[in-house]
């Protein structure tokens, strides 16, 4: 799931129909039925992925849409209103949904793909680095050496080191913080969120 636009607040995110299911607080059979009803449109067919958040909006659109009583004109009265107060409880259900899913970005439990990417990007990089300068480090070092074994060894041991420096890269909960809370324009002050780990 990657985002193709690092600035893009509306990034695309795919998910599978059972995803889709847990996200919208229905089956997966009601996400195929919507999708058939064309209330929802798969962003790709085979396998099928919806993207998360368009998918979202067209089932609260609709729910909005039910709820305001624009339902069927052959339902009856009491069967329209029992739908609206199903529509109304979805549609609270699925903003609900959604303020736990933008809570969690806040508090580095849930990140966007383009923080991901991001990260992921600047590890490789260091790690590029580190490996792009192993020949002028060693240069010096093996012109004097004569035999393939000392050579072998002294390479050995800066890759040695190269690979122990990367195995101390951790994952940094704070730094996705820091990143979401930019992109909304909030201080980037992590003390008292810290003390909420476990919540």
């Amino acid at each position: 799931m990657k985002a193709k636009n690092s600035t893009n607040a509306d990034e695309t995110v795919l998910v599978s129909a059972t995803e889709l299911a847990g996200w919208l607080g229905i089956t997966r059979r009601r996400v195929s039925q919507i999708a058939e009803e064309g209330i929802i449109k798969p962003a790709q067919e085979s396998p099928m992925r919806f993207n998360l958040k368009e998918t979202v909006r067209a089932y609260v659109k609709h729910l909005a849409a039910r709820a305001a009583g624009r339902v069927g004109k052959s339902m009856s009265e009491q069967e329209a209103a029992k739908a609206k107060l199903v529509a109304e409880a979805d549609l609270k259900q699925s903003k609900a949904e959604i303020a736990r899913m933008e809570l969690d970005e806040i508090k580095g439990r849930l990140h966007r793909s383009e923080d991901v990417e991001a990260m992921t990007n600047a590890l490789a990089l260091n790690v590029r680095s580190a490996v792009l300068a192993l020949p002028g480090r060693l240069a010096m070092d093996l012109v004097p050496m004569t035999s393939a074994s000392e050579v072998s060894a002294r390479i050995k041991t800066e890759c040695d080191a190269v690979l122990n420096d990367l195995s101390r890269y951790h994952y940094d909960r704070g730094e996705y913080m820091k990143r979401s809370r930019a992109r909304i324009g909030w201080e980037s002050d992590l003390s008292s969120d810290e003390e909420d780990d476990d919540e």
